[in-house]
């Protein structure tokens, strides 16, 4: 078995869940201003202004999604729902995709576009938020036997599934399969439905090593999330993408 020591709080108050996080976040935001240099066409005012707007409803929504999950352990106390410890993932992902598709409304940049420069960035920054994670011990798996069970020597229990370090290695391998099909597909958001689809597909079956409450029929919420997810991304991928040549892609 492996035993994991780290202490959560890194210092004072700060725990490295919180700063893997804040990491996760400057992934997608530095990665964006990459694009740009490299002649993306996004302004950095887009940039910025898609940052200050995506990244308050990305937490708002994650915060959400988890209250809801949660809900039995918040109802009594509803004055822990604001400021208190827990995110999803999901709603992270998706209330930062609806606030930037808003603004792009309002705006002159494609969100197709922008979802697909920013695909492989929001993998890889889960990979580094899923890092907290694992030291933070909230995402625990099922017990297990296997030699690579894991034991958190700050807690008291049984070895479990180390299932965030197993999403930690299929995200990293997204991010290298996001790359090389990057201008390869048509039309633009279509690398993003990749994105969502792949994560999808991840949550989907390795929730079932993971330890959490029956959200609905017998699935956890990110579950019930993950077929929303794929009922909507698998015909559009399959309707609508196409493979196109590297020098094709270029307008």
């Amino acid at each position: 078995m492996i035993e994991i020591g780290i202490d959560p709080v890194a210092f004072l108050n700060v725990r490295w869940y919180g700063i893997m996080i804040a990491l996760a976040i400057m992934v997608g935001v530095l990665w964006m201003v990459r694009e740009a240099r490299r002649g993306a066409n996004l302004s950095y005012d887009t940039i910025l202004t898609a940052a200050l707007v995506g990244i308050p409803s990305a937490i708002i929504f994650s915060r959400l999604l988890h209250v809801i999950d949660k809900w039995e352990l918040y109802k009594d106390d509803p004055g822990r729902i604001i400021g208190g410890e827990g995110l999803s993932i999901y709603g992270a992902i998706l209330g930062g995709a609806l606030a930037i598709w808003v603004y792009s409304r309002f705006s002159r940049f494609q969100f197709g576009y922008f979802a697909d420069l920013i695909a492989p960035a929001l993998i890889l920054g889960q990979a580094v938020g899923r890092v907290g994670c694992t030291i933070n011990a909230c995402c625990l798996g099922i017990a297990t036997s296997l030699p690579w069970g894991v034991v958190y020597t700050h807690q008291e229990g049984v070895a479990t599934h180390p299932v965030v370090v197993y999403e930690i290695i299929y995200n990293l391998i997204v991010f290298g399969v996001l790359l090389k099909l990057r201008g390869r597909l048509k039309p633009e958001g279509s690398l993003f439905l990749i994105y969502l689809s792949l994560y999808a597909v991840w949550r989907l079956g390795s929730d079932f090593l993971r330890v959490g409450e029956p959200f609905l029929f017998g699935l956890h919420q990110a579950q019930v999330i993950a077929i929303i997810v794929l009922a909507i991304t698998t015909p559009l991928l399959i309707r609508r993408t196409r493979w196109v040549r590297a020098e094709e892609s270029v307008d």
